[in-house]
């Protein structure tokens, strides 16, 4: 089929994720056709420097011949079967190992499903399912932060806090509970950025104390908050979460599905803060989005205590399947060889930030911000952040003006958010951030 063709069928057939059909068909779909390193092409022939790494996630880039042919060696071998009923693979196994090895000291299994939100959700049956051989079933409420993102189910859209996912579909559901976060731009505060998260800090224990300790089963956290504005706490705000949870005997669980795997620098932002958490959930860069996994990591304590329940009565039909455990284990490798971690964490992690806050003096920048290769702009209209409107978003607008200066870029509420491969080089990202002035003076064209 031609574009038009394949435009047509999509418009009749496909129901897109987060995506407003009718303002997406009336300018047709935008269909992708081939990818090497940092490039897409689309099917009219236009190659755009992806800025996204697809959805923060191929952090070894596109093409890695190493990834297709481990993927055809395993699928050749054993194209599947179940870790159900006392089985599994040989790749499952390894690629546990692998993960246990790189995360956390106290961390030491792992259960695998498809994304991160089946992490997550399968973090909260975990959960569940430890409290009550704990005897401690009473603890069943769920904390979040503000502008958290944790996943699409009905029980991780419940932890998610964004308006946007909960409103088309009636949610939260009951027992999930939001505590504030430090997003200082977002805030009407006076007080400066240390200061509130201070506050937060102190918002977080009255709500533990108004809820009761002994309701509340767990706190999850992003390291670093994704689709919420790639917000960055504040130096040892998410240590002090960390002490607060320990003393109230809550659980402490990262959802690190994109800020593992490299994107900071580290193989998880848990180690390189050491947050010492009981869970971390995490998928995109697992494979870098080449075969679809997700994987909670699940400490000592809280695995040994399920081992010890007897029969754990949840899994996906997929969980650890051999080709995408297989896949993972040859994009670790790659990271290993080419000393990625290293690369991210001195040399193009640094080069990225520097030229993102070269923008900070920009009329149409609020606010630069990240870590590692993710950042974020806090996008302003000609007349200042408070005439900036729900209704008027200008993310989305960037978006669009993106792809037409031959970038892709993400754009969330008023936020221009930026993400690449983890291979980028500096020429490549001069290219992108070349882009991002364009689309920063288009805004104020």
């Amino acid at each position: 089929m031609d574009i038009r063709q394949l435009q047509e069928s999509d418009k009749l057939h496909h129901l897109h994720p987060f995506t407003h059909h009718k303002e997406m068909h009336e300018s047709g779909t935008h269909v992708m056709k081939s990818a090497e390193g940092v490039f897409v092409t689309d099917m009219k022939g236009q190659t755009l420097l992806d800025g996204l790494a697809g959805l923060w996630c191929v952090n070894v880039g596109y093409g890695r011949t190493e990834i297709i042919d481990a993927v055809h060696k395993q699928m050749k071998e054993m194209v599947f079967y179940p870790s159900f009923f006392n089985t599994t693979t040989q790749a499952t196994i390894e690629l546990a190992q692998k993960i246990t090895q790189y995360a956390p000291d106290r961390i030491t299994h792992a259960f695998f499903s498809n994304s991160g939100s089946e992490a997550n959700e399968s973090a909260l049956k975990i959960i569940r399912a430890y409290q009550k051989l704990k005897k401690t079933s009473s603890k069943a409420k769920i904390l979040t932060l503000s502008c958290a993102y944790h996943g699409v189910t009905l029980a991780t859209t419940s932890m998610t806090q964004l308006a946007s996912c909960h409103t088309p579909f009636d949610l939260p559901l009951s027992a999930f509970v939001q505590v504030p976060g430090p997003y200082h731009f977002g805030a009407q505060t006076h007080l400066n950025p240390q200061e509130y998260a201070k506050w937060c800090l102190e918002e977080t224990e009255k709500v533990i104390r108004n809820e009761g300790a002994n309701t509340i089963a767990a706190l999850f956290v992003e390291p670093v908050q994704g689709a919420g504005g790639v917000i960055v706490h504040p130096e040892g705000y998410l240590k002090e979460l960390r002490e607060i949870c320990r003393k109230h005997s809550i659980l402490f669980v990262a959802d690190e599905v994109i800020t593992s795997f490299g994107r900071l620098g580290h193989w998880f932002a848990s180690g390189m803060w050491d947050l010492d958490p009981d869970l971390i959930t995490t998928a995109k860069g697992i494979t870098s989005g080449y075969i679809p996994l997700g994987a909670t990591l699940v400490s000592s304590d809280v695995a040994n205590t399920l081992i010890e329940g007897g029969y754990l009565a949840h899994g996906c039909t997929y969980s650890g399947h051999p080709v995408a455990c297989a896949a993972a284990l040859a994009n670790i490798e790659i990271i290993e060889k080419e000393n990625i971690l290293g690369r991210t964490r001195e040399i193009t992690g640094p080069y990225f930030q520097k030229k993102l806050r070269e923008f900070s003096n920009h009329p149409a920048v609020g606010e630069a911000r990240g870590t590692g290769l993710i950042g974020a702009l806090e996008l302003l209209p000609r007349e200042g952040k408070a005439a900036r409107s729900i209704n008027s978003p200008l993310g989305p607008k960037a978006m669009k003006i993106a792809r037409e200066e031959g970038i892709i870029v993400r754009g969330i509420r008023d936020i221009l958010a930026v993400a690449p491969p983890l291979i980028i080089s500096q020429a490549e990202m001069d290219q992108l951030f070349t882009g991002i002035e364009q689309v920063l003076d288009r805004l104020w064209d």
